[in-house]
């Protein structure tokens, strides 16, 4: 079985890596440090064929500041948290067999808002609404696709002062590996279009979404 794992670099990422390889998967890792940008659509070009893929790659603003956010950094999380899954899934739906999967890594800030990076959340909310929106696209051709929903994890993507924030409100980071088992969780789950929430303390979790209601 073979798999692969974008911003496999990070601390996510890696522990995503671990974790696949031991349950068996043979691993590729694609990350910016290696020369592999997810916002590159000729990059996915290069992209063969896996029997599971981890979109993972993302980044936040740094700022909950609407005023001084700079085109920069508004660009950047764009481009690395929407147009890294979407060029991902494009190239994948080309040539991913039937039985494979699709995992990506949204947040909880994709289901709930997020005061402290409103770009940040509106990049996971957009991933989370592209998941379940393509899902029955990629059935038909045999491709399940999957969002895991993290809350906040301890790793090197989040600022020092930001984790020194959550924590002095009380707040119980995640450890990566939390998250890898998350992905696990998604990843054997025989749904598609799903969010899964993970948290600290509690098993993965499908979350369900409550319908609107119709027309009268």
């Amino acid at each position: 079985m073979t798999a692969l794992v974008t911003g496999s670099a990070g601390g996510i990422g890696s522990a995503i890596v671990r974790k696949l390889e031991r349950e068996g998967f043979e691993v590729k890792g694609l990350d910016l440090v290696d020369g592999f940008d997810v916002t590159d659509p000729e990059a996915w070009e290069h992209v063969g064929s896996v029997d599971l893929a981890c979109l993972n790659a993302g980044v936040l603003t740094g700022t909950d500041d609407i005023a001084g956010l700079t085109e920069e950094q508004y660009r950047r999380a764009v481009g690395v948290n929407v147009d890294g899954v979407v060029w991902g899934v494009r190239r994948l739906d080309r040539v991913m067999p039937p039985g494979s999967t699709i995992v990506v890594t949204a947040s909880l800030a994709g289901l709930v808002g997020i005061p402290d990076d409103p770009i940040y959340g509106l990049t996971k909310h957009a991933v989370v609404g592209f998941v379940r929106s393509v899902a029955d696209q990629l059935w038909s051709r045999g491709i399940r696709i999957q969002a895991v929903c993290p809350g906040w994890a301890d790793t090197g993507l989040m600022p020092s002062e930001f984790k020194q924030e959550l924590t002095g409100r009380g707040y119980r980071l995640l450890r990566p590996e939390d998250v890898a088992d998350g992905v696990w969780a998604a990843y054997k789950s025989e749904g598609t279009g799903e969010a899964w929430v993970v948290q600290p303390g509690r098993d993965p979790l499908h979350y369900e979404f409550k319908g609107v209601p119709g027309p009268r």
